[in-house]
């Protein structure tokens, strides 16, 4: 399997991915995706095997502590220089899923989020998941007062450095 960041050549098979992982309402769309790897093409990670895109990690940098709704809306939001790295979307095709490939992809963002200085990364998921991200070391802090995305119920979690040991 190879990783790599995104480029513009890569917005279709990232918006088909996308649109195969999550249901319509909370799906991003092609022309989001265009903005965005303009913006943070090089917070996407992106898993081919060899010429198929088969899942990706995508989020942007913020000094904000806490995912919102209009990240997900506006790139242009993305500091490089920001604190932490937010990650809005961990995509494996149904048919390569319970392969370990979303573990290998968080632990390079986890690693990557680390080699940059960040003060760590924060998700938000459905409630069936917080248990598998805690597995990377994320915390739960509770159902989100700040994402409604998709008119679906987030629980935030945070993964902080401050003492944490982090194998790649």
């Amino acid at each position: 399997m190879n990783i790599k960041y995104a480029t513009a050549e890569d917005i279709t098979a990232v918006a088909e991915v996308e649109a195969e992982c999550f249901p319509p309402a909370e799906a991003a769309t092609e022309e989001e995706f265009i903005e965005r790897i303009r913006y943070y093409g090089n917070h996407f990670w992106l898993m081919y095997e060899a010429e198929k895109l088969i899942a990706f990690v995508d989020g942007f940098v913020t000094d904000e502590e806490d995912l919102t709704d209009e990240m997900y809306e506006k790139a242009e939001m993305h500091n490089e220089k920001g604190a932490w790295q937010m990650i809005f979307g961990v995509n494996t095709l149904p048919a390569y899923r319970r392969n370990g490939y979303a573990g290998e992809l968080i632990r390079r963002a986890i690693h990557d989020a680390k080699q940059q200085g960040r003060k760590g990364l924060v998700l938000t998921c459905k409630e069936k998941l917080v248990s598998y991200y805690a597995k990377f070391g994320f915390l739960d802090e509770g159902v989100s007062e700040k994402s409604t995305h998709g008119n679906a119920e987030w629980h935030q979690m945070r993964l902080a450095f401050d003492n944490r040991k982090l194998t790649k």
